[in-house]
């Protein structure tokens, strides 16, 4: 009896080898080489061929083009995330830790956008009774949703062609299998074909399809990072599942604005849009206490107020150096700079940096705020009362202008921040209604206006 060949895959690019390897020899990631069966080579090789309709080669200027019309999904916090609305044959990835809220918000959505539209609810790791189930938990009608139980690639093209819905949610990516490939579920070539399949069915019925992913212990989208490529847009959903709190974020949209965010707060119908998100990531001291500095950050189009919190004590002879929400060794960076432009040393202290809420700041405009609050810590003084700062630091001691200065200011001003520390390029040509502030070139400018305020 003839036995199955084995084929190597790599789980990050997708390429075969014929043997197991610890290094793919294609894009060099370890470890990353699954066991699956060989597909027979032969006829079936162009089964795709006839989806793939010849287009004629056009100047560019002359093809027509319109701005993309998008329907409200109901929830607006991933409106905003999607850039105002699913787009007519726009294909979504959305990936999430286990238990995170995917489905949960993805049902909300659909039972919304029933409303208005034709909606397919495809769930492949649960049963119809377990979605009507959530269904009635979160007190949706679901009187206008379709649901189809199936993992079967083919059955669920043929009743997307039969239903003909507008917006189709498949859950999940992972748990779908196509009978032209001998491979298990969840493996590289099934994940990619079917994904493939489901994206040209979107493109070609003009119908949006979400696409629900699993995670890696890492915390990246299982699967080929083809799988990425593929789709139009991807969102990771992000939060700890102890908090109540979720944040979902785009990596990728070719329809909106990357790294927006969208923070909801699950309640017990559900996930709720959260109106103002920088009551999340601010603590509630009844007094300033030291170490504590407002920051004003920006989240794609959306500023946020975010609280840092510096901890400097007493080393030893090695000196930790930890930032949560932060990266270390820009904070190391930081400290190096502090001592050689500003004359505060700290090469025996350790440094704790907190960004509260569970919220990660990437960009360098939080240099400005880390500092303060260091030298906040370290000199055991509070900083006034509703002040904020925000700015990029270089290592020759300048404070950088953040980009767009003039939103973050007029967010601080609105929540009712009085004091502001801010690049000099920063400062507003009209005065903020309620908000002093104080503009600063350098490093040592910025240490001498907060012992000022003190």
């Amino acid at each position: 009896m003839a036995t199955s060949k084995s084929i190597y895959t790599c789980t990050e690019c997708g390429g075969t080898n014929a043997k197991w390897l610890g290094k793919c020899p294609h894009c060099g990631a370890w470890n990353t080489l699954v066991e699956g069966t060989a597909e027979p080579s032969g006829g079936a090789k162009n089964r795709y061929q006839s989806l793939a309709k010849s287009q004629p080669v056009a100047t560019l200027s002359e093809i027509e083009a319109s701005d993309y019309d998008r329907t409200p999904t109901g929830q607006e916090e991933l409106d905003r995330v999607l850039g105002g609305g699913i787009v007519a044959g726009g294909v979504v990835l959305i990936g999430g830790d286990p238990g995170i809220g995917k489905s949960t918000l993805l049902l909300q959505a659909v039972e919304s956008l029933s409303q208005t539209v034709k909606v397919l609810y495809v769930t492949g790791e649960e049963s119809g009774a377990q979605v009507a189930m959530r269904s009635r938990r979160l007190g949706l009608a679901g009187d206008k949703v379709r649901v189809l139980a199936e993992i079967g690639l083919e059955k669920i093209l043929a009743t997307i062609e039969a239903e003909e819905p507008d917006f189709c949610v498949i859950d999940s990516i992972q748990t779908l299998y196509s009978e032209q490939l001998t491979s298990a579920p969840g493996s590289v070539a099934q994940v990619r074909e079917c994904a493939a399949q489901l994206t040209r069915t979107a493109k070609a019925r003009g119908c949006s399809i979400v696409l629900v992913g699993h995670v890696t212990k890492e915390g990246a989208l299982a699967g080929p990072r083809v799988l990425e490529h593929i789709v139009d847009t991807v969102l990771y959903f992000e939060g700890d599942t102890h908090s109540s709190f979720r944040l979902v974020r785009a990596i990728k949209n070719r329809f909106g604005a990357v790294n927006e965010i969208g923070v909801f707060a699950m309640t017990e119908k559900g996930l709720k849009g959260v109106a103002n998100p920088s009551a999340i990531f601010l603590s509630t001291h009844a007094e300033p206490v030291p170490g504590s500095c407002v920051l004003v950050t920006l989240e794609g189009t959306r500023p946020l107020l975010v609280e840092l919190q510096a901890l400097v004590d007493s080393g030893g002879v090695s000196p930790r150096r930890l930032s949560v929400g932060l990266d270390r060794d820009r904070l190391a960076m930081l400290l190096a700079v502090l001592h050689r432009h500003a004359g505060v040393a700290t090469g025996d202290q350790d440094v704790f940096v907190n960004a509260v809420g569970g919220v990660r700041i990437s960009e360098p405009a939080a240099d400005l705020a880390v500092l303060l609050a260091i030298q906040s810590s370290l000199r055991g003084r509070a900083l006034p009362k509703g002040f904020i700062a925000f700015g990029e630091i270089g290592l020759a001691g300048e404070v950088r202008p953040a980009p767009r200065g003039q939103e973050r200011l007029k967010e601080a001003a609105k929540l009712g921040f009085s004091v502001a520390v801010v690049p000099k390029a920063n400062a507003p040509k009209k005065a903020i209604e309620g908000l002093t502030i104080h503009a600063v070139e350098r490093v040592e400018q910025a240490i001498e206006v907060l012992r000022g305020l003190n």
